[in-house]
Parts: structure tokens; C-alpha cells; sequence
């Protein structure tokens, strides 16, 4: 496991990335979110942490606008999300780069096929197959599978690696988008505790050597506590810990987890 950071690598005044102010989002009489202030600056790690249904992956996609608010008001990279729209949107959108928790990769392409789909934001028309994609695109999509330690995979099936490897694949597409802002909904949850290790320490290594900012959803307490340099968690959609994670410890972050009131944020 990587060293933990002792202080957040980002200065206090660097600049908002997500600014989220009292968001409620309702589903069948159930607040996911109820009434939610966040704000995350440039090159934070934060990792999200609650129980199921706490709130977490709602309020991801409400970063990218794959959910719409019921109220309240959220803003990234200054862009207010649900008002966005057309061109506005797809630029936002080219700036957040999302790792899945299912990977989501097209098995039967190759693994390189599946980085260069990061690209397509930076270029025209459809792609079918590796030639139809520009020489310098195809380049940078090998560059970021060396990265992530698969370059000797590129020609591969997607389907033929290992569910680690594949999260690496999904870790190099995110890379080949460019993105500034990076969510990862439960990256590992699938993965067992030694390849989860492994992944993260080269999702949150890329992350801080392209000086990325990341929101990482977790339920592990120790991963949370040995990547992360902030740890949010919610509980019944709402806030209820924000804390540097130098100044916190396993025994508090478990109690999010517990059936009592979990602890404040104070």
C-alpha cells in the first residue's frame, strides 16, 4: 500500500472544481440526497465513503448530469450542470472522466480499441477498427495502456484479461479522454483485496501525477484511508463526516457503517 498523505497535495485556495449547494434528489418518496453541500478543489483526492443506499452513486451522476436535481444547485468547473445543454454539456462531459465499477468494456474489441473509445470526443465520425483512427490518437492510446503497466496487452481481447486488468483497461480509457476531473463509482468492489490494492495504487498514482482531481466511492474503509487525502461520508443522504483523512482512523470511519447515529462532522 502507497504511503498516506498526511495533508491534502492541493492548497487551500486553489480553485472549486464541484461546488454542490442543497441538493435533493427524491426517488419514489425516498431522499437519496437531502439537501447536500460539497465543495471539492483542484487536485483533491476525496474519497466517498457511506452505506448502500447512503447516497454516493446519486450523487456522482449528478456531477455529470446522467441525474437531474429535484432542488438545490451544482456546479463544475463553474458550469451550472442541469442547466447545461448541447454543446455546453458534451464540453463538460470532455472534462470528467468516469471509472465504472463493472469496467464496461467491449469484450470483443481489442484492448486498444477500447482506449482509443476515450478519444472520441477529439474526433469526427465513427471509428471501425483500429487503422480508421489517427496515427497520434492510436499512439497516445499506447502510451496510456503503458501506464497502466498492459502495453504488451494492447492487441488482446478485452475479454481475455483478468477482471484487475480490465479495470486498468477502463483506468487507461479514462487517461485517453484527458479528463480534469476524475469519478470512480466502487472501482474495485468486484476486484479481491490484492488486485484492489494493485488498482488503486494506479488509479490514485496517475491521478496525482496529472495533478487530476478524483471523488472515488468506497466501501472500504482502508483503501478510503491509505489513497485518499479527504474522506466524505453520507449517511441517509446527507453529509455527516468531512474530514482530512490524516486526522481520522479506521475505528471512526467503521462507525459510518454501524445501525447508531454515525459521527459528525465535526
Amino acid at each position: 500500500m502507497t504511503t498516506q498523505a498526511t495533508e491534502p497535495h492541493t492548497q487551500v485556495e486553489a480553485p472549486a472544481v464541484v461546488e454542490v449547494s442543497a441538493l435533493v434528489k427524491t426517488y419514489g418518496g425516498i431522499r437519496a440526497c437531502d439537501g447536500i453541500d460539497l465543495t471539492v478543489r483542484k487536485g483533491e483526492l476525496v474519497g466517498l465513503l457511506g452505506r448502500s443506499g447512503s447516497g454516493k452513486s446519486t450523487l456522482l451522476r449528478h456531477l455529470n448530469a446522467l441525474n437531474r436535481p429535484d432542488s438545490g444547485q451544482i456546479k463544475v468547473f463553474g458550469v451550472e450542470v442541469a442547466a447545461a445543454r448541447g454543446a455546453e454539456l458534451r464540453a463538460l462531459r470532455r472534462r470528467v472522466g468516469v471509472v465504472f465499477q463493472q469496467f464496461n468494456l467491449i469484450g470483443r474489441l481489442s484492448v486498444l480499441e477500447n482506449v482509443l473509445v476515450g478519444g472520441l470526443g477529439r474526433v469526427k465520425g465513427p471509428r471501425y477498427g483500429i487503422i480508421t483512427w489517427p496515427r497520434a490518437e492510436r499512439q497516445a492510446a499506447l502510451v496510456c495502456l503503458d501506464r497502466v503497466g498492459l502495453a504488451d496487452r494492447a492487441y488482446e481481447r478485452a475479454q481475455n484479461l483478468s477482471g484487475g486488468q480490465q479495470q486498468r483497461v477502463g483506468i487507461a480509457r479514462m487517461l485517453m479522454q484527458q479528463p480534469e476531473l476524475v469519478l470512480a463509482d466502487e472501482p474495485v468492489s468486484s476486484l479481491d483485496p490484492e488486485t484492489a490494492a494493485n488498482v488503486m495504487d494506479v488509479l490514485f498514482r496517475i491521478c496525482l501525477e496529472d495533478q487530476l482531481t478524483v471523488i472515488c466511492t468506497l466501501h472500504q474503509v482502508d483503501l478510503a484511508l491509505g489513497w485518499t487525502n479527504r474522506v466524505v461520508a453520507l449517511r441517509d443522504g446527507l453529509v455527516v463526516l468531512d474530514r482530512l483523512t490524516a486526522k481520522l482512523d479506521a475505528e471512526r470511519l467503521t462507525r459510518i457503517y454501524a445501525t447508531e447515529p454515525a459521527p459528525s462532522s465535526a
